[in-house]
């Protein structure tokens, strides 16, 4: 129903504009009350600039297309960049200033000249006000050319989601114990040959990597000597956020979940996630990172369907 109701066009009187009408307007009862033909000449002159200006920014919102290219991680309380495609079939555009319409996402990105036919990605520094999928309505294009008195707006229906992820902080709490694995599965968190901590010099056998040698202390010890160190075994983390939280318990418990996998899957451990939604088979790398903050961003809402959330 807004959709429908709503102008073309909407018109916004710049500051600079009151000023030029309140200078119009004096000038139009000087006019009156005197008759000197010099204010009429002057007086038709500024009514012209107005018609002028009303014509010149109309050419310069039409025969627009745009459309979004999006972010690449939006998070709550953050500034995001978001980008956007705009092209002009004919003509130039001047001035241009690209918003989403109807939304609480501050910022918004300009470009100072369009020419016709050609692709141009416009940048943003957006900020959403909290987490959650968030339902875009449209992108807003404002003109302020040629004279800057008025800002003309004209917005370009385009639906749209825009998934904002739990707000990065830091854990206040621990991950708690890991999980184990089958007996025979869980390896000894002291045994070498890995990339850990320095435990110890040992002279480098036949076959062994030559860049594990220690140059200075063979060199005291007249023979190759390798260093050992401890490997740093994998662990599994099954991250849960309990059901009946509401509110701000809610966002920060998503928040801490959020720290904590970020944490844990920069070590190289596996995380997972147990949800009242759902569950996230614990995994590491990026993927996986991504994979669980989707499921905190839909926490709460109506969550997308499976063949959506597959593709």
């Amino acid at each position: 129903m807004r959709a429908r109701l709503r102008p073309p066009r909407t018109l916004k009187v710049t500051r600079i504009g009151r000023t030029y009408l309140v200078v119009t307007f004096g000038v139009g009862l000087g006019a009156l009350n005197t008759g000197n033909n010099l204010l009429y000449l002057l007086l038709g002159l500024l009514l012209s600039m107005v018609v002028v200006s009303g014509v010149l920014s109309e050419r310069c919102l039409r025969d627009l297309s745009v459309r979004r290219v999006g972010t690449d991680a939006a998070f709550a309380a953050e500034p995001f960049a978001f980008r956007w495609a705009i092209t002009k079939k004919k003509g130039h555009g001047f001035a241009l200033t690209l918003g989403e319409a109807d939304s609480p996402l501050t910022g918004q990105g300009g470009v100072g000249y369009l020419r016709a036919g050609v692709d141009h990605v416009v940048r943003a520094d957006l900020l959403a006000p909290r987490r959650g999928p968030l339902p875009l309505t449209g992108v807003r294009i404002t003109t302020t050319w040629p004279l800057g008195l008025f800002a003309k707006s004209r917005i370009f229906s385009l639906e749209g989601t825009l998934l904002i992820y739990p707000r990065r902080g830091y854990a206040c709490q621990d991950p708690g114990e890991a999980e184990r694995g089958p007996v025979g599965d869980a390896g000894n968190p002291r045994r070498n040959d890995g990339t850990g901590d320095v435990s110890g010099l040992r002279e480098l056998m036949q076959g062994e990597d030559a860049r594990r040698i220690h140059w200075r202390k063979s060199a005291s010890a007249g023979k190759l000597l390798r260093v050992e160190r401890e490997r740093e075994e994998r662990r599994t983390w099954v991250l849960a956020v309990d059901a009946g939280l509401e509110g701000d318990a809610l966002e920060r418990r998503c928040e801490e979940v959020a720290a904590l996998a970020h944490r844990l899957i920069e070590e190289g451990h596996e995380v997972g996630l147990d949800t009242a939604d759902g569950r996230v088979r614990p995994a590491a790398g990026s993927a996986q990172e991504q994979r669980i903050l989707r499921a905190l961003a839909w926490l709460g809402y109506e969550g997308p369907r499976a063949d959506e959330e597959a593709a």
